[in-house]
């Protein structure tokens, strides 16, 4: 019998709130996106001197990937190699290469060098979680949920991976959006498909 695709676990992180599996578990009056991420972090009490080092990007990204993945124990379910990571975004790193050439101007920044690509961020989250299966970064101008779906269901299908944790995480600006899924093939959760995905995008503008 063919394994059934589901989501477990989903994250949406955008302007100012945070829903974790479609419940409201943070909001903050801070519209900034550095003041916003720094509330988060410190609302969800994690320890994690190196976050102080990342970038908006990475933060956001860490941030989501922390509350999808930070109670599941990963690696006594899976091994490390069966993991994979699969993400979208439309700016790339453009808003720390913005930063980085402002610094430029006057002396350039190492600390905000390293950051200037979007993989870093799947780096930070396989470093954190211990991953070592597939991972990606897609750039694209717009969310696509049948995009999403039609990769991630042919790594599970094809045995490349056993789960994964995939969706878009994008920040230029004021402007941020997470929203990351636990996909797995546990036959519980919700359906993998488009429309789902859609919907779980789209569930902070109730």
């Amino acid at each position: 019998m063919e394994d059934k695709i589901t989501i477990t676990h989903t994250c949406l992180i955008e302007q100012g709130k945070a829903i974790l599996n479609g419940q409201e578990i943070y909001s903050a009056a801070a519209k900034d996106t550095d003041g916003f991420l720094l509330s988060l972090y410190q609302h969800l009490g994690i320890k994690y001197p190196k976050f102080y080092k990342m970038d908006n990007l990475s933060k956001l990204g860490f941030l989501a990937g922390e509350m999808v993945l930070g109670n599941l124990s990963l690696t006594n379910t899976y091994k490390s190699e069966d993991i994979s990571i699969v993400l979208y975004n439309a700016n790339s790193s453009l808003d720390t290469d913005v930063r980085y050439f402002n610094t430029v101007k006057e002396m350039a920044s190492p600390a905000l060098f390293v950051y200037t690509l979007p993989n870093i961020l799947i780096g930070e989250l396989c470093i954190r979680h211990k991953i070592n299966g597939e991972n990606l970064f897609f750039i694209q101008e717009k969310f696509n949920a049948s995009d999403l779906h039609h990769y991630v269901e042919y790594l599970l299908h094809e045995n490349i991976t056993q789960a994964c944790l995939c969706g878009w995480v994008d920040c230029f600006g004021d402007q941020y959006k997470a929203c990351l899924m636990w996909v797995e093939k546990k036959g519980e959760g919700q359906p993998f498909s488009p429309d789902t995905i859609n919907k779980i995008y789209n569930q902070g503008n109730g």
